[in-house]
């Protein structure tokens, strides 16, 4: 049997595919000096990278003034997000406490790029994560960083205390009504006028929130610019400082990783300096103010039992604007409204009121019982949405969720039997007045 022979083309080589290259930068610090050495670290690697003809540029991602912790970087997490999408092969950083501060999470960070096939190359420690002694190495370094990172908070701590003990004020940053240049406070006049018309309002019977919508009528912006609210002219009718002195050490940082501020609550001692700045507020009207707000206060926690009687309370949201639904009263007829809209009128919410009896009757048919029980209402409904009009979304405890509509009553079946009578007894009045004249 003849044999047959047959030559095998070899395959032509590919070229070595190019590596996607992207560094990550972040300074933390907003001062200029800071600012303008995170602009230097953009524009190295942009360069160091495109100079490697075996690299493709994947860009330089960059956080300004933020912590260390990766939930916090808009930057760190925009990156985090490519490298799941395979847009990133290698990522270079300068050092371990610019990429993350905590061990945890610059492990959990590295490991799991790691498992995209992902490596981060530190540059000051020469450590490429991909490589297997890297995870040891970065994981000792790691724990370094970190101590460093906890020994500088607390020197920091010890020293903002310090100034709060000896009445200073020089850690402010903004303050509604004032400008504060190196720890100097001056009186800025163009919102101190508001500042005072704010007191002013209050003392004369105006409510936070109607004072919060004259204002943002007036077209007279809040903090930075933004609008004012409710919360806002709280703020500004409790803070002390307006009367020239300062209660210090109102909250505090609970740790280096986390930088969250809690209230301090009696967990540090608080300061109260006299004379520390100019006053745009007299001390007789700060303490009138307060003696309102407390009075206020107390009559809204007298309510407050009462309140929680109501099953709907805290459980409907608003599908517009996300506010929850308040209870009203109207010729004996009980309503639920978004609560914005109830504050600033249709012009920031055009959420129409649901009828409390409409409310039951569909809880009810939802949940397949008879009457309303409120011990089943609870167990069973975690929230109530209002998407739009007419349209009610009942979402069970169980993750389950269940759509409902209903129609608005014609305006002779709204009618209850009192409201007939008086309409009734009304026009009888009516015709006697027009018989004796």
């Amino acid at each position: 049997m003849a044999k047959t022979v047959r030559k095998i083309q070899q395959p032509v080589a590919l070229l070595p595919k190019k590596k996607r290259v992207a560094a990550y930068a972040r300074v933390s610090s907003g001062k200029d000096a800071m600012l303008h050495s995170l602009s230097t670290q953009v524009s190295y690697y942009s360069e160091y990278i495109q100079r490697n003809s075996n690299w493709e540029f994947a860009g330089v991602y960059a956080d300004e003034a933020l912590t260390g912790t990766k939930d916090m970087r808009p930057e760190f997490q925009r990156m985090l997000a490519d490298c799941r999408a395979g847009k990133i092969d290698v990522i270079i950083t300068k050092s371990i406490s610019r990429f993350a501060r905590n061990t945890v999470t610059l492990l959990e960070t590295t490991r799991e790029l790691k498992a995209l096939g992902i490596d981060v190359y530190f540059e000051e420690q020469n450590i490429h994560t991909i490589s297997g002694e890297g995870e040891m190495i970065l994981t000792l370094l790691a724990c370094v960083a970190q101590e460093e990172s906890r020994a500088t908070s607390e020197n920091c701590k010890w020293r903002i205390r310090e100034q709060f003990k000896n009445g200073e004020t020089a850690n402010w940053r903004f303050l509604y009504g004032y400008r504060i240049q190196q720890g100097e406070v001056f009186i800025d006049e163009s919102e101190a006028v508001i500042v005072r018309r704010i007191f002013d309002e209050y003392l004369s019977g105006d409510g936070a929130y109607r004072i919060a919508n004259r204002l943002c009528a007036n077209g007279i912006p809040s903090y930075y610019g933004g609008e004012w609210t409710a919360k806002r002219v709280y703020a500004v009718l409790k803070n002390e400082k307006y009367t020239g002195n300062a209660l210090l050490q109102k909250a505090y940082v609970t740790d280096h990783l986390t930088k969250k501020k809690v209230k301090n609550k009696g967990e540090l001692p608080r300061y109260y300096a006299e004379g520390t700045h100019p006053a745009i507020i007299e001390m007789e009207q700060f303490e009138a103010v307060q003696k309102r707000l407390a009075a206020a206060n107390e009559k809204a926690n007298a309510k407050g039992d009462h309140a929680k009687r109501y099953p709907f309370s805290g459980m409907i949201h608003c599908g517009q604007c996300g506010s929850y639904y308040r209870r009203k009263t109207n010729r004996g007829r009980h309503y639920w409204n978004c609560s914005t809209y109830l504050t600033k009128g249709t012009a920031a919410c055009q959420a129409k009121q649901i009828p409390e009896d409409t409310l039951i009757d569909l809880t009810n048919q939802v949940l397949g019982i008879p009457t309303f029980d409120e011990d089943i209402f609870r167990k069973q409904i975690s929230a109530i949405y209002v998407p739009a009009p007419n349209k009610i979304i009942f979402n069970f405890t169980n993750g389950s969720r269940v759509e409902a509509e209903w129609k608005d009553r014609s305006r002779s079946e709204s009618w209850t039997d009192e409201m007939r009578q008086a309409a009734r007894e009304n026009t009888l009045r009516r015709c006697e007045q027009w018989q004796r004249t």
